[in-house]
């Protein structure tokens, strides 16, 4: 299948000989027809394919994953930033990736890492280039496996490409969607704050940058967990029903931070995953967008009277260089 436009497809496999009767073929097709093969996998699956691939493997560009697997929007934007560049030079490419998502401390990070996958199928189209993701079906439970299947359009077997049956376009699968509900925040936590107005939002920076110092994140990262926490909070105050109640926690290497208003307003389950237009027409969609790529994960529940918005902020994938 190489008709110039995206695709979006998934390797599911269970074995590495799996991984290799799927995926080496398809890649051997792919060396001939474009311009560059990027390869951002795990070091297991490189050291597999690499051995299976032969020669083949010297004309794949490895990249290094933590230079995309960072924060999830992040890793979502990061492969959105290379896929225009390399259009916008007329270059052809195929891109191979591996989710990395080590980092378990966030409950539901996997689920929430394919809502991003989900909306790449819309995000990534205009650049007219193949996204093959490889999901490993011992290293995650088959909810998650579930999700990778109605998430991508696509499935590579070695039988070679066809459409997934279980597909969801993006708007069907984040509607879909449901996280489940969030546990009650720790009692007692660290800060539990009540803010009226815009006023209380200079305190909040300052306590929260302290905090946040308080417990080894870097100036940077600190700086990030600020802007977003912000961000959410000023939300709160010119959309929801003031006060906004901010509490946040540490638990375990991570840095925790709620924010509840009592407004109710249901949010759009696409919501802060399109990057906001700058022309002036749209407006909104700033403050969301900045939380989704400045936390790792971002979870939200409105109800009658409550909308919630958490943030968590793990403190290793915080710290990774931004490339």
């Amino acid at each position: 299948m190489d008709d110039g436009s995206f695709r979006h497809a998934a390797v599911v496999a269970g074995s590495d000989d799996e991984l290799v009767a799927a995926l080496v073929p398809e890649l051997r097709r792919s060396a001939g027809r474009y311009d560059e093969v990027l390869m951002v996998v795990s070091d297991h699956s490189r050291a597999v394919l690499t051995a299976a691939a032969g020669t083949l493997a010297d004309g794949l560009t490895w990249g290094d994953p933590g230079a995309f697997y960072q924060r999830l929007g992040f890793a979502y934007e990061s492969f959105r930033r290379y896929l225009a560049g390399q259009h916008e030079a007329g270059r052809r490419v195929h891109v191979v990736a591996e989710p990395d998502l080590t980092v378990d401390v966030v409950p539901g990070r996997s689920a929430a890492y394919l809502a991003y996958e989900a909306v790449c199928n819309d995000v990534y189209a205009p650049y007219a280039c193949p996204v093959t993701c490889i999901w490993d079906s011992r290293n995650h439970p088959q909810a998650v496996i579930d999700g990778a299947r109605a998430a991508h359009g696509h499935v590579v077997t070695a039988d070679g490409v066809r459409p997934s049956a279980q597909y969801l376009a993006p708007e069907r699968y984040l509607s879909a969607r449901r996280d489940p509900p969030l546990p009650a925040p720790p009692a007692p936590v660290d800060h539990d704050l009540l803010l009226d107005g815009v006023a209380a939002l200079g305190p909040l920076r300052s306590l929260l940058g302290k905090w946040a110092a308080g417990h080894g994140f870097g100036a940077a990262a600190a700086e990030d967990v600020v802007v977003a926490v912000v961000e959410i909070a000023t939300n709160g105050l010119r959309h929801g029903l003031p006060p906004v109640r901010v509490r946040a926690w540490y638990e375990a290497g991570m840095l925790t931070v709620q924010c509840d208003d009592a407004g109710g307003r249901r949010i759009p389950p696409d919501a802060g995953y399109h990057r906001p237009r700058l022309d002036g027409l749209t407006p909104g969609g700033r403050g969301l967008w900045l939380a989704r790529q400045l936390a790792d994960v971002v979870v939200i529940e409105s109800a009658p009277g409550r909308t919630t918005v958490r943030l968590s902020f793990p403190y290793e994938p915080m710290h990774r260089t931004l490339n």
